[in-house]
């Protein structure tokens, strides 16, 4: 099928929507898709760049259907991350509705009762919806699925890396299967992103179960790029005068940043809400000093939806300059119109992020995408070697390279054992049903896709925990039914998102609201939020809420997060960074400077001879150049299988990088004895402590703790990853 004849083949107001946007001619994603939906049976995985006509590609021919074929209940269901997404789809397609009189439902927490009311009443259209609200609506109206959805031709699924490997994508594979069972309906799948690079895991978590397959439209269109990398060293302020060269360097870093966005459309990403607020109260300050305007936003999860949709407008509509502080709340699919820049603050700790990142910029006519990468680390030439090291920066050139030279991104983590969400679904289907046999409710949860790695002795087990911590009860007939101990769970709002959001306290300055914070400090101090500095009035406990008015005082960090895990191959290119010789073009003098010292370091201390390499007196060096997981992994062997065998008096991970041990065994014993115990080790339990079961997951702590010790042993840690990338390094030495 070419362009003209997929063109001929749309309901006639889609074409007519094409001739008023002025589009010449369909993309490749769109005649693509045309092909698969309208002239086969199969699923469809849309696989193309950010900007690339992936909404479209799904929703033309779909529309086509309904226009052709009008659906008798709602006949496209649109699944996306985060509410922001589904607002900003919901107002692109409504214009391309209009003319084709197909209903557009939005569901999602912010909805007004009245609509959703609406749309139960006559169920059509397109709806458009969170996992967390489908999970509502399997839940507490099941009675209802059957005329909402039994007509349903089409699932589309956006952003379909950001559910894979994470206990959301567990949560959706389910509610599909789920909802095909209740309302008795075959629909058609369709998944979008514009970061992968394993398609047969993303066509099979596709499918689902389901017996179709899954056709892959991957356009391999080529965009123009504007990278730069820059490095800024902040000195360790061991005396006055080094305070005094601390405070000029972050100046100067907050100055750059300031200097590189203030007259544009902008957005600056960090890795943290906190760093996104300093970073908003630094450039608002340097805005003021200057007597300039104050064009600066902050936008993340927690800061109130008015105030983010305040950011997006500014962005997307604005007349003049706007720039915005973000973390991943930005990162997905949100149409913020044309962006001039993207400034990188640090370094994303996955490709997958940096290529959404870096897809904000350029999505108009052939404007390049263009991505500053800043890079601020602490320095300090007597620290010990690896902390010597700019981590940071190695971590930028290692993503970007990985992605622009071989276009590789990591390859979805898909879960064994996760029995955080098999309880979740456990107590959502059982809710669902009303009253269950045993037997019924362990065939209706391990049939689902997600659950095949769970036998049915686990189940049990589970179910039995569950009985005696009056999670479920038993009644007289033998059935099951939610316990008391479960209502409190299963009632709660929270109970309908499988990620963990901490309990927060909502902050007003009067009667607005301004965004919600985890750390609530107590009246009279000062914190910053959504940019701007407020002082503590009232904490009102009770209704978890924190009454502010505006201040001048102190920053402060108000949540507690952490970094991302990063995968085996990333660090590994980090490695190959400091080994080589390369000459990277996007690097500037600062950065140039930085990683030729860091290889000169490199080279004249041995840090990439031997994963093991002496520290001093007693102590040893670790850098196994390994992802996060595989770095948990080694980091339990030294600590409960080697500890007394090698004399290991000290274990301290610098994690992901390198880890401090401290005892009496030489540096090739020690990675002797590692090698050993990877080769003969027949279960990662084996290298637990005695009665550790870490949670990976919100609802871990209602399970059994030996499945959910199994399941971090399975899910968690990673023996063969590790022993593989410390072989591997033997090679390279062995050439």
């Amino acid at each position: 099928m070419n362009g003209r004849e997929a063109f001929a083949r749309l309901a006639p107001f889609i074409q007519e929507y094409m001739y008023r946007k002025q589009w010449s001619e369909l993309r490749e994603a769109q005649v693509e898709a045309c092909r698969v939906l309208l002239d086969t049976p199969h699923h469809l995985l849309i696989a193309s760049g950010t900007a690339s006509g992936k909404t479209e590609a799904a929703f033309f021919p779909a529309l086509t259907e309904l226009f052709e074929r009008p659906s008798s209940s709602v006949g496209i269901l649109y699944i996306g991350p985060l509410k922001a997404l589904i607002n900003d789809q919901f107002e692109r397609i409504k214009e391309l509705l209009r003319e084709g009189e197909v209903p557009v439902w939005h569901w999602h927490g912010d909805v007004a009762q009245a609509e959703k009311t609406k749309l139960m009443q006559r169920p059509c259209g397109v709806l458009q919806i969170t996992p967390e609200s489908l999970e509502g609506l399997l839940m507490n109206r099941p009675n209802a699925i059957p005329a909402l959805f039994h007509d349903l031709r089409y699932i589309m699924i956006d952003e379909v890396h950001a559910f894979m490997g994470a206990d959301r994508g567990i949560q959706v594979q389910s509610q599909l299967s789920r909802l095909e069972r209740m309302a008795s309906c075959t629909p058609r799948r369709i998944g979008l992103s514009a970061t992968l690079s394993d398609y047969d895991t993303a066509a099979h978590w596709l499918s689902g179960g389901s017996p179709q397959a899954v056709e892959v439209v991957s356009p391999q269109g080529g965009r123009r790029l504007k990278l730069s990398v820059e490095h800024f060293s902040f000195p360790d302020p061991r005396d006055e005068r080094e305070a005094e060269h601390l405070e000029l360097a972050k100046q100067n870093y907050y100055n750059f940043i300031y200097d590189h966005t203030n007259t544009k459309k902008a957005l600056v990403f960090t890795n943290s809400r906190s760093d996104a607020e300093l970073t908003t109260l630094e450039l608002r300050r340097i805005a003021a000093k200057r007597q300039e305007r104050d064009v600066f936003h902050v936008h993340h999860g927690s800061i109130s939806a008015m105030l983010r949709e305040e950011t997006e407008a500014a962005l997307r509509t604005g007349p003049g300059p706007a720039v915005a502080a973000a973390t991943v709340t930005l990162e997905l699919g949100i149409d913020l119109g044309e962006l001039e820049r993207v400034v990188q603050l640090g370094a994303p700790y996955s490709c997958s992020s940096f290529v959404q990142r870096l897809g904000r910029s350029g999505r108009r006519g052939d404007a390049a995408s263009e991505m500053m990468f800043l890079c601020a680390e602490d320095e300090d030439e007597t620290a010990q070697l690896p902390a010597r090291m700019p981590w940071m920066l190695l971590r930028a050139i290692a993503v970007i390279e990985l992605y622009i030279r071989e276009r590789w991104v990591e390859p979805p983590s898909l879960r064994k054992k996760p029995v955080g969400v098999l309880y979740h679904q456990t107590m959502s289907t059982l809710k669902s049903i009303g009253e269950a046999e045993p037997a019924e409710l362990a065939r209706a949860v391990l049939t689902l896709p997600a659950f095949r790695g769970v036998e049915p002795e686990e189940y049990r087990k589970l179910l039995q925990y569950l009985l005696a911590t009056d999670h479920i009860q038993q009644t007289e007939e033998g059935t099951l039914i939610i316990g008391l101990g479960g209502e409190k769970i299963v009632n709660n709002f929270r109970f309908y998102a499988v990620f963990k959001d901490d309990e927060e306290h909502v902050v007003y300055d009067g009667s607005e609201e301004i965004g919600s914070i985890t750390t609530v400090p107590p009246p009279g101090y000062c914190f910053t939020l959504a940019g701007k500095l407020w002082k503590v009035e009232e904490v009102d406990n009770k209704h978890k809420a924190v009454y502010v008015k505006s201040s001048r005082g102190k920053v402060d960090t108000l949540w507690v997060g952490g970094g991302g895990d990063i995968h085996t191959r990333v660090l590994q290119k980090m490695r190959q960074v400091l080994e080589e010789h390369t000459l990277y073009p996007y690097l500037a003098p600062g950065a140039v400077n930085r990683l030729e010292r860091a290889r000169r370091l490199a080279r004249e201390s041995g840090l990439l001879t031997s994963p093991v390499i002496p520290a001093g007196g007693d102590s040893l060096f670790i850098l196994p150049w390994a992802g996060s997981k595989q770095f948990r992994t080694l980091e339990r062997l030294l600590k409960n299988n080697l500890h007394s065998s090698m004399g290991l008096r000290q274990v301290v991970p610098m994690e992901p990088y390198y880890m401090v041990v401290s005892g009496r065994a030489e540096a090739e014993e020690l990675l002797l004895a590692i090698h050993t115990e990877l080769a003969e080790m027949e279960d990662t339990e084996s290298i637990l402590a005695a009665g550790e079961a870490p949670y990976l997951g919100k609802y871990d702590e209602f399970v059994p703790p030996e499945l959910v010790r199994r399941a971090f042993a399975t899910d968690g840690l990673d023996a063969e990853g590790l022993a593989k990338a410390l072989m591997e390094q033997g090679q390279e030495r062995s050439l």
